[in-house]
């Protein structure tokens, strides 16, 4: 009769020693599937070396000199990459203010702020009409909707070179109207509408999802309470879309402060911006110094930007009420 507690004391230190082998000890009984943090280390480990790994890398650089001949950095500390970037020296040595660089930090927030609003004005009520489909249509939308990754971005800008050339389809249909053709490509307005087109599935996706599995009875139940639809629109919808749009914010404004390949090609070279720039830096320029200290500046704002849109969020969190 005592033979199965006996088994069961015989067991009870095994188990211990499992649990505390596994880091379970402490956490509680051992369920399917759970396993100590020590087992994630190497993933943690290698993802921390690949972000800010290069990360450090671009700030040493930015806190070394210019050689003097060729390219690269010389092991010697110095901060005149972040000098240059407010001052110019004159032939005579002496130092003024110089607003070039800021102008370009200027016109690239400029521009990435304008492709940010109009993709997240285009993107909300395209989610917002998704997520009111059926489940086979929602599923057939997204399809279309991520139909552009499946293409690589530099086919796809060569694509609007051709669509916006002096001989193409835009002026094409320009002339079919009875509109002369004009000068689309190699325009800062060129540049707009491949970000905007680059970045456009990037504000809808994660608004979809945000509202993807909201409850429109409530907008109905709103209607039926007498409230209007920007009453419904501004209490009802949009408490359960805003963290979507705050990513869609976060996804579009950051990628587009620093875009590359929509300027150079869309716009010719004639609009510049940080990214044309950091990359003339560790091309023509040779100023690797220079160039890493513009990334870090970028890498800077963006984190304060993250912390900014974080305390917002906090503050205006709200919860879904029919008080309308």
């Amino acid at each position: 009769m005592s033979a199965g507690p006996e088994r069961g004391g015989d067991r009870a230190p095994a188990l211990g020693w499992v649990r505390r082998r596994l880091g379970a000890g402490r956490a509680g009984p051992i369920r399917p599937g759970q396993l100590s943090a020590w087992f994630a280390t190497p993933a943690i480990l290698l993802g921390l070396a690949f972000t800010l790994g290069p990360m450090i890398v671009v700030a040493v650089f930015s806190l070394m000199a210019q050689p003097t001949t060729g390219t690269g950095v010389e092991m010697r500390f110095s901060t005149k990459a972040y000098e240059h970037f407010f001052m110019q020296e004159s032939f005579t040595g002496e130092s003024r203010f110089d607003p070039r660089y800021l102008r370009v930090f200027a016109v690239s927030a400029a521009l990435a702020l304008g492709v940010t609003v109009l993709c997240v004005a285009l993107a909300f009520p395209i989610a917002v009409w998704m997520s009111t489909r059926t489940p086979r249509a929602q599923n057939m939308l997204l399809l279309a909707v991520t139909i552009p990754f499946w293409t690589n971005l530099l086919v796809r800008t060569y694509a609007w070179m051709l669509i916006l050339a002096e001989s193409g389809p835009a002026n094409s249909f320009l002339a079919f109207l009875g509109v002369e053709p004009t000068q689309m490509l190699y325009t800062w307005q060129a540049a707009f509408v491949g970000l905007v087109y680059t970045f456009l599935p990037f504000a809808i996706l994660p608004i979809y999802s945000a509202v993807a599995g909201f409850d429109f009875a409530l907008a109905e139940a709103a209607y039926d309470l007498g409230a209007g639809k920007l009453a419904v629109l501004r209490k009802v919808i949009w408490p359960a879309a805003s963290g979507g749009v705050v990513s869609a914010v976060a996804l579009c404004l950051v990628p587009a402060f620093g875009s590359y390949v929509q300027p150079v090609l869309l716009g010719g070279g004639r609009l510049v911006m940080v990214g044309s720039l950091i990359a003339s830096q560790f091309g023509e320029a040779r100023n690797w110094p220079f160039g890493a200290a513009l990334s870090v500046i970028i890498l800077v704002l963006t984190l304060l930007g993250a912390l900014a849109l974080m305390r917002w969020t906090k503050r205006s969190a709200q919860k879904v009420t029919l008080a309308v």
